[in-house]
């Protein structure tokens, strides 16, 4: 039980803020304070601050030593952004790697893809490590043995797990030695299958600790999980943090005297460790949980059961959460550039908030991602900061300078700057007017719109992803920010009931004093489940609740609950689900219709696999208790009338305090409720009752969307196309999810596109580049090959160049979408996969002359007819895939994106009509050909061209091969004109470059040019013309071999066209692309390298680059699936070209057989070496060699294959990227 005569303190330490909620003796019981979270000349802590404060208000006195007595204090949480801070700003502790021989880099390298896609300058944060040392040590995974728990050296014989090479602790003491040298003394071993067997880690942890060290975190204890990567990052972030954490608590504590209160930190997971425990891997995320906290407490019925959407908006961006009787998490996830495996809530981030910038481009109003910061900020702060989202709501009367602090400007004393803002908006104005009649107040209404669109987007994806209608839902709303847009949004989801606590702008200080204390363990399991397994793993876990239920003890807890879980997957699938576990569950039941759910099919009579188990303790803890209100005599009065703008246009709005409301009250809308932080704008028919605890229930009545048909206004054009573009998106999570391939679900080597009933291409989601725009061709080619047989209810596949395809294993699916009696719209997917026939494993044969060696032909074939999936037909089509399973799979998941695709259009023209949806669309692709034209028009003034002019180059392909581009720009059209008369003639290898390729790669280059986020569509061409010779490599005949030609012509095609615009130096030019496999399986992968730099930049080291983006395969998931052994995976150090701004660095890959496989490479700059610009040198040449068994060694050329012996390696050498400007300059 509370202690009544003390205090207690929950603490939201933000970036900007902290917040404060404290319980105090006496009434009313509560009190709320919110200070700047860094105020240098007024206090050193604001959490110690805000207690002080509260303390000496409520007492009269502190000690006079002006510190705080605890004894006064029961406890005090805290979640902060302390740990989110130091690494977003690298600001953590100097720490030293130790990883396995052959991976020094393999944590810079992460998954080798780049962050931003048309971004030729590729920004990465910089690395956590000061310093790494690799140790000579070796363990791997035995083939067909499956390893049941972390092996330690008394079970190593039968865990499966083959020690290659032991620990040699003479010369890691001499490599650590090193480290404290250089005054390195925190520490992250990471080796190769340490989940499973974690001796050497272990031995080496206890060396450091030994030896002086003060802080060691080894990953086999920060994260025992499969994926040396996502493992890596996390020890390495607990390393990273958990020195700066320590000392954040030790500078807390000192502000106490006597007796230190119970401190308690929030985690990621949504649970408070302990001072004395609270790591930096668990801490990322402190802040924001609290709030997903909050809104399951104090929202969440376990009557009704209604789900809760958390809608928490701020000043930078908005957290999406959602809440249905049990926590949503995440057990990876990326943040600041780190790939973090950890439990986490699941909180979608978007970069809309009141900071967010309002800009007008291409005709759209576009809100954000850009956001004006806390300083300057929008322009009513004072500081001469860009038009903001804050601005727009200030300009429509939604809020009210006179109850802001006078904390603006210059010297942080004036209020909000109205006039500042209506002058700002004025000129803005004036912009848009000149394309389309627009007052000043549906213009600012209109930015919000299309903010409420942006931030609609997770919400739909949080729900919809897990098979959930977001009108099935409440939405809570917080923050600063959230009351203004709360009704707007909920009538875009169909929400009907809002809830807004008490202290909405408080509330994660509440969620945090609201949570319990957990704490959780995970083991390896590795073992195929069947019900007699069972007894095994439950007393695995009752061993592991009983050494978690210590750890907690030791936290000063009592009451202790705890959940099981285990970690369930199909064998030879990469996505695991976290199933709860009781004595009772029919575990393989249950994970079945769980996939069915999630994912929309199972794979009948593929075993199931329990990678891990997990158990979860909660410490149930007295939290804070909730404030009841009594009913006033008399309803509140407002204490003043607004003018507030609607779209019905300005409407006196009432404005009340709620401070001065009682329990069960009723507000009619519209209307403005004053929070002590925040404002909640009630909309007009909206209806708000307050509760008996001081909460706002507010009622939004069910009504069709405003929505006039006006396809050039910017306002509605730039929510449609968001709309358009997230059913895209959306297609895309579907496909991921229920694909179980490697190569679609975890190197996501696929795209998803809308098309208009011509065929012609809507919104191209932007997944890999080598896809965009390609699919228009396809799709036109199916609609005029069934010209009057188009039925309702098929779905078509294709993968040839003639119908419009890329390369055989890019299997393109079309479905049309039918209203009334004719196809309206079209959405389509192209997924790659790794093997479909052909000559050689991974169908991506070196050597082919014809299309047939490729792999199998599908010109067109009904893949649904009459909404029945064609398995006999499929197999039938596919028979010589090595992977046939995988392929009908995959091939179901690419029909399920497109259902999903299809029936969001049909809702769309069912609520707006089908006229509205069409107009929109073209209006998208005229928006999409005015940001083109403006691009060409930017880039020829930026470079003085002529008002047309022609720019030429030529680059060639390893056998000698040219490829001509003679580029006119007209400034006066803003039109460009791609000329590949010149380029070499069809190839008798593969190559050729089919033209769905050429189209992809001019609209990649577009888009790079336009440094902005616009609709990939159609409307990028309509400028734009390109000229290519028929017979010559980029437009080959029907049977010409194409299997290069997507992958590696491709990017020889972008160096051409960035070289005639003196863009960048040259990239690797290449994707190395690598297979391997006999007649049971087929592996196929491609390798990253180095990025050519820049006038401005350096290039990046060990990175995919423009017409690719996938991600490669986890070291350790690659391992326990293939036979093979990963040797090297490193930077090729010095490959990069040298220059003013050098080029990126190439990758070593070296792959050890440990089976006779048939082995493939298909690459280019073996010969050609990347080039240099204005004066940097070329990048190194890529190698491929052969290592036999022997030690003899054999140059394979750019492409060849070979049947690998036992003990035979593949060392891969990719090209480093061009360097930019002489090196003297």
């Amino acid at each position: 039980m509370s202690d009544p005569n003390r205090f207690r303190f929950s603490i939201d330490r933000g970036g900007t803020f902290t917040d404060i909620y404290a319980e105090i003796p006496g009434e009313p019981g509560w009190r709320v304070l919110k200070l700047l979270s860094e105020n240098p000349g007024v206090y050193d802590s604001a959490p110690l601050e805000g207690i002080r404060r509260i303390l000496q208000e409520h007492t009269g006195s502190l000690d006079s030593s002006n510190k705080i007595t605890g004894e006064k204090i029961e406890w005090v949480r805290m979640g902060t952004t302390v740990a989110t801070n130091a690494l977003l700003e690298r600001k953590g502790a100097r720490f030293g790697l130790a990883i396995t021989q052959g991976f020094r880099d393999l944590l810079e390298i992460g998954y080798q893809n780049r962050p931003a896609l048309f971004d030729l300058e590729i920004k990465i944060l910089s690395l956590l490590y000061s310093d790494v040392m690799e140790v000579d040590e070796r363990v791997r995974i035995l083939s067909g043995v499956s390893a049941c728990g972390t092996a330690s050296a008394a079970e190593r014989d039968n865990t499966g797990v083959e020690v290659l090479k032991s620990l040699d602790l003479v010369q890691v003491e001499m490599q650590l030695r090193g480290f404290l040298e250089k005054g390195i003394d925190c520490l992250a071993v990471v080796f190769m299958h340490a989940h499973v067997f974690s001796d050497h880690e272990q031995q080496v942890g206890a060396l450091a600790r030994q030896m002086g060290f003060r802080h060691v975190s080894l990953s086999s204890e920060v994260m025992p999980q499969i994926k040396i990567v996502g493992r890596g990052h996390t020890s390495c972030v607990d390393a990273y943090l958990t020195p700066h954490i320590l000392e954040y608590i030790e500078t807390f504590r000192s502000g106490f005297c006597g007796k230190v209160p119970d401190i308690y930190f929030m985690q990621s997971d949504g649970g408070l460790a302990s001072a004395e425990v609270f790591s930096g891997s668990r801490a990322v995320l402190s802040g924001p949980a609290g709030g997903v906290v909050a809104c399951a407490k104090s929202t969440f019925d376990p009557v009704s059961a209604k789900a809760v959407i958390g809608f928490d908006m701020g000043g930078t961006s908005t957290d999406i959460s959602r809440y249905d009787g049990e926590y949503d998490w995440r057990h990876e996830n990326e943040t600041a550039g780190v790939c973090i495996q950890a439990p986490q809530l699941d909180i979608r981030t978007v970069a809309a908030g009141g900071g967010s910038r309002l800009l007008f481009r291409n005709g759209l109003l576009t809100v954000g991602p850009e956001s004006s910061g806390a300083r300057p900020g929008p322009v009513c702060y004072g500081n001469g900061g860009p038009l903001s989202l804050t601005d727009a709501n200030l300009i429509l009367g939604r809020l009210l300078p006179k109850y802001f602090p006078k904390v603006f400007g210059e010297k942080e004393n004036l209020p909000l700057d109205l006039s500042a803002t209506q002058k700002a908006f004025k000129s803005l104005a004036e912009e848009v007017q000149q394309e389309h009649a627009m007052s000043l107040e549906e213009i600012a209404l209109g930015f919000v719109d299309v903010a409420n669109e942006t931030m609609a987007r997770p919400i739909r994806e949080i729900s919809l992803q897990r098979g959930y209608d977001p009108k099935d839902h409440v939405l809570a709303c917080f923050g600063g920010a959230g009351g203004q847009h709360a009704c707007a949004l909920a009538k875009l989801l169909g929400i009907q009931r809002i809830f807004v606590h008490r202290f909405a702008g408080i509330l994660s200080a509440c969620g945090i004093g609201l949570a319990d204390v957990t704490a959780e363990k995970r083991e390896p399991v590795g073992a195929t489940y069947t019900p007699s397994i069972w007894p095994v793993l439950k007393k695995k876990l009752d061993a592991l609740a009983e050494k978690i239920s210590a750890d907690l003890r030791d936290q000063g807890q009592k009451k202790i609950e705890f959940q099981y879980y285990l970690n369930m997957r199909f064998e030879g699938t990469d996505t695991a689900l976290m199933m709860e576990a009781n004595a009772r569950a029919d575990f393989e039941k249950a994970f079945l219709q769980r996939c069915e759910k999630e994912f929309g099919f199972v794979l009948q009579g593929k075993p199931i696999i329990v990678d891990d188990l997990r158990v979860r303790a909660t410490g149930k803890t007295d939290p804070i208790q909730a404030v009841v209100l009594t009913k006033n005599l008399e309803s509140a009065k407002p204490t003043e009338y607004s003018q507030c703008y609607f779209r019905e246009g300005y409407l006196k709005t009432p404005i009340y305090r709620m401070a001065d409301m009682g329990a069960e009250e009723v507000i009619q809308g519209p209307a403005i409720v004053m929070q002590e932080n925040s404002a909640i704008l009630i909309e007009p028919e909206c209806t708000a009752r307050t509760s008996t605890t001081g909460d706002l229930w507010i009622e939004v009545p069910a009504s069709e969307e405003s929505f006039q048909n006006d396809p050039a206004n910017p306002a509605q054009l730039a929510i449609f196309s968001n709309r358009i573009a997230s059913i895209a998106e959306q297609m895309g999570n579907t496909l991921q999810r229920t694909a179980i391939s490697t190569n679609i679900k975890e190197r996501r080597d696929f795209s998803c596109a809308i098309f208009d009933a011509d065929g012609d291409l809507v919104v191209n989601a932007p997944h890999q580049p080598v896809h965009l725009g390609a699919m228009g061709s396809a799709v036109r080619k199916q609609v005029e090959f069934y010209r009057d047989a188009i039925c309702r209810g098929d779905v078509w596949a294709s993968n040839t160049p003639q119908m419009g395809g890329s390369h055989l294993p890019d299997i393109t699916v079309i479905t049309p979408v039918w209203q009334d009696n004719e196809p309206v719209f079209f959405v389509a997917n192209r997924g790659h996969h790794a093997d479909i026939g052909g000559s050689v494993p991974g169908s991506m044969p070196p050597f082919s002359e014809t299309l047939d060696e490729e792999g199998a032909r599908i010109e067109s074939i009904k893949l649904v007819e009459n909404g029945l999936f064609q398995d006999a037909r499929v197999r039938d089509i596919l028979k010589d895939s090595r992977r046939l399973e995988d392929n009908l799979s995959d091939l179901r998941a690419q029909v399920s994106a497109n259902t999903l695709g299809a029936e969001a259009l049909c809702d769309l023209a069912k609520h707006y009509g089908l006229p509205v949806v069409l107009g929109y669309m073209k209006q998208i692709q005229c928006s999409a050909e005015k940001a083109i034209q403006t691009a060409v028009r930017k880039i020829s003034k930026e470079k003085r061209l002529k008002e047309v002019d022609v720019l030429s180059a030529v680059d060639y392909l390893d056998d000698g091969t040219p490829i001509q581009l003679r580029l006119t720009l007209d400034q006066i059209r803003g039109s460009a004109i791609f000329d590949f008369r010149g380029t070499g003639a069809e190839l008798k290898g593969n190559l050729n470059a089919p033209r769905a390729v050429v189209d992809s790669v001019i609209l990649y280059c577009l888009r790079c040019l336009t440094h902005e986020d616009i609709p990939l569509n159609q409307g990028c061409f309509a400028s734009v013309e390109i000229i290519i010779e028929e017979g010559s490599l980029l437009s080959p005949s029907p049977m010409a071999a194409v299997a290069g030609g997507n992958v590696l012509t491709s990017q020889r095609i972008v160096d051409v066209v960035f070289k005639a615009l003196e863009l960048c130096a040259a990239s690797q030019g290449c994707m190395n692309n690598l297979a391997f496999g006999n007649e049971q399986f087929g592996y196929y992968e491609t390798i990253g390298g180095g990025s050519g730099a820049g006038p401005h930049w350096h290039g990046f080291s060990g990175v995919h680059t423009h017409m690719t983006n996938t991600r490669i395969t986890d070291p350790e998931i690659l391992e326990s699936r293939y036979p093979v052994l990963l040797r090297e995976f490193s930077l090729r150090k010095q490959s990069g070209g040298v220059g003013r701004f050098h080029g990126g660095d190439g990758l070593v890959r070296e792959i050890e057989f440990l089976k006779p496989l048939t082995v493939s490479i298909l690459s280019e700059r073996r010969n050609q070496a990347p080039y240099g610009l204005h004066g940097g040198e070329p990048g190194a040449k890529g190698e491929n060699e052969w290592i036999k068994s022997d030690g003899s060694r054999k140059n394979l050329g750019g492409k060849n294959q070979f049947n690998a012996e036992l003990g035979d390696r593949i060392r891969i050498m990719t090209p480093g990227g061009g360097g930019y400007g002489r090196l003297e300059d």
